[in-house]
């Protein structure tokens, strides 16, 4: 049997930025079933970051949100909040660090880890990643139950950076990840 995909229905859609970004994030999500196991629909990003036009419509949107001037540092959780990271931190002319599964950062780090529906996983960040107060944005693509945002909001701060904003581009809202990150707040362009 085939993997079906389909695009995300885009009317009724909601996110803190407002109707429209978020019907631009919805119409560029495709539905893919059964991925990366069955019975799970994996909600696929890519279209929307190989869109030229709607990738600088969200970024805009990111930093148009926060404001270009509250943060000093960007952090991209691994994979996809690195391309997310990568583009707001040039854009507004500041560093980005990445927040990375264990064993791929080559110095001293800190580690924090969490529970995955299927065991456990862990997240590590340069020990030096930040200055003293750095005020960091920290960007990421989906939102579920909230483990892995949990996870690398606490490294940032256990590297003395200070946590600016939270931004993701599709939060899950029925996983209730914004419960757990409470009370720090939670950006997200789409909520499903």
């Amino acid at each position: 049997m085939g993997r079906t995909v389909t695009e995300t229905h885009t009317t009724g859609v909601r996110g803190d930025s407002g109707p429209e970004v978020a019907r631009l994030v919805a119409s560029r999500v495709l539905d893919v079933p059964d991925f990366p196991k069955p019975g799970v629909m994996f909600k696929d990003l890519m279209p929307l970051f190989a869109d030229g036009a709607a990738f600088r419509e969200v970024i805009d949107g990111i930093i148009a949100y926060h404001g270009r001037d509250s943060f000093d540092a960007v952090v991209g959780i691994e994979a996809r909040g690195f391309v997310l990271a990568a583009a707001v931190a040039y854009a507004t002319g500041v560093g980005v660090v990445p927040v990375r599964k264990a064993g791929k950062l080559p110095r001293a780090t800190h580690s924090a880890s969490y529970a995955l529906e299927y065991g456990e996983a862990t997240l590590e960040v340069h020990q030096d990643a930040f200055t003293a107060g750095h005020r960091v944005l920290v960007l990421d693509d989906v939102l579920a139950t909230g483990g892995t945002a949990e996870a690398t909001l606490d490294l940032v701060e256990r590297a003395g950076g200070t946590v600016a904003g939270f931004t993701v581009l599709m939060e899950l809202g029925f996983l209730k990840g914004r419960e757990r990150l409470a009370p720090r707040p939670v950006h997200a362009l789409l909520t499903v």
